[in-house]
């Protein structure tokens, strides 16, 4: 670097001195100290294991080619079925039981193609 370029730096950080402050041209080493370096890295940690558990709880698992959040994989299965009381043994029960109340089989025979009346309210009859 030549002389006019120390000499252009210099103008170009006393303008900004000038503007903003005495803090905008000061170097972040200066304030700095070994306390703030260990309260630094506690943050830091707290920070990084707070998104680890984000992160693990919004992965996704692919069952049966669907895609399914991890969290719902580890909740307890709702065991029976409300409308025709089977036992729930599978991961699509699961996935039925908690996206619209009901096993797979029952979601096959009555929701499938018809979401939007299961929605509204519609359940079968007890002697279906």
């Amino acid at each position: 670097m030549s002389e006019k370029d120390y000499n252009k730096i210099a103008a170009i950080e006393k303008a900004i001195k000038e503007k903003y402050g005495d803090e905008t041209v000061v170097n972040p080493k200066s304030n700095w100290d070994p306390e703030k370096e260990k309260e630094y890295l506690i943050q830091m940690k707290e920070l990084y294991n707070r998104d680890n558990r984000k992160r693990r709880y919004e992965e996704k698992v692919e069952v049966d080619g669907i895609k399914i959040s991890k969290k719902l994989l580890n909740r307890e299965s709702l065991r029976n079925c409300p409308i025709c009381s089977a036992f729930t043994k599978s991961v699509k029960d699961d996935i039925a039981l908690i996206k619209f109340g009901c096993c797979n089989k029952c979601f096959i025979n009555f929701v499938e193609d018809r979401e939007e009346r299961w929605l509204e309210g519609w359940r079968p009859n007890e002697n279906y």
